[in-house]
C-alpha cells in the first residue's frame, strides 16, 4: 500500500528522478522532459501530492492553478490503481480550493486513462517545436459532474469549458 501526502522541498530530486525514469517518456516523447526539473520552489508554490512506498516516492501529481500539470507513477507501480488514487486526491484539492474544472494537457498515450477517470477531451494543443513535435490532447475534469466513489461534495461554482479558474492553488 502507498501513502499519499504533500510533497516537500526534500522530495524535489526524487520526484525529478521518478519523472525522468518513466518509460512513457522514452523515444519520441523524451524531448518534452529534457532539462525539466521539479524544484523545491515548484513544490512550495503548487499543490503536489507524493505517493510513497517503502523505498521512497513512487508517484506524484501536481495542480498548478486549475491544471493537472504533472502526473507520474513509477513503472513498477503502474496497474496498482495508484494513478487513479492520485487523480482523485488532487481533484479533491482542486475542489477544496473552489475550482469547478481542472484542465489536463495530456501525454497522447494517457488519454484513455484520463477519460476512464471522467475527463472529457475539449481540444488539441498544437505542437511547439523543437521540444514538442506532436499535438497533445486537451481534456477537462468538470468537477460538478465528476462523481467518483467517496467524492460527493459539489464545487462552489462553474467556469466555462476549458477555461478553468486561474486562481492560485493552496496546498
Amino acid at each position: 500500500m502507498f501513502k499519499i501526502d504533500h510533497a516537500t522541498a526534500a522530495d524535489a530530486a526524487a520526484l525529478t528522478d521518478l519523472m525522468h525514469a518513466s518509460s512513457a517518456y522514452q523515444g519520441q516523447y523524451a524531448s518534452i522532459l529534457e532539462g525539466y526539473v521539479v524544484t523545491p520552489d515548484y513544490l512550495s508554490r503548487y499543490a503536489v501530492l507524493a505517493a510513497r512506498g517503502p523505498s521512497g516516492p513512487v508517484g506524484f501529481a501536481a495542480l498548478t492553478d486549475a491544471e493537472l500539470d504533472l502526473l507520474f507513477v513509477a513503472d513498477e507501480a503502474q496497474g496498482t490503481g495508484l494513478g487513479a488514487r492520485l487523480v482523485r486526491q488532487i481533484l479533491d484539492v482542486a475542489r477544496e480550493n473552489g475550482l469547478s474544472e481542472v484542465r489536463v494537457v495530456s501525454h497522447p498515450p494517457a488519454v484513455k486513462f484520463y477519460e476512464r477517470m471522467g475527463a472529457r477531451q475539449i481540444g488539441t494543443v498544437p505542437p511547439k517545436p523543437p521540444k514538442v513535435s506532436w499535438s497533445r490532447p486537451e481534456l477537462v475534469f468538470s468537477l460538478d459532474s465528476w462523481p467518483m466513489p467517496g467524492n460527493d461534495r459539489a464545487p462552489a461554482r462553474e467556469t466555462a469549458a476549458g477555461q478553468g479558474d486561474r486562481r492560485r492553488i493552496r496546498s
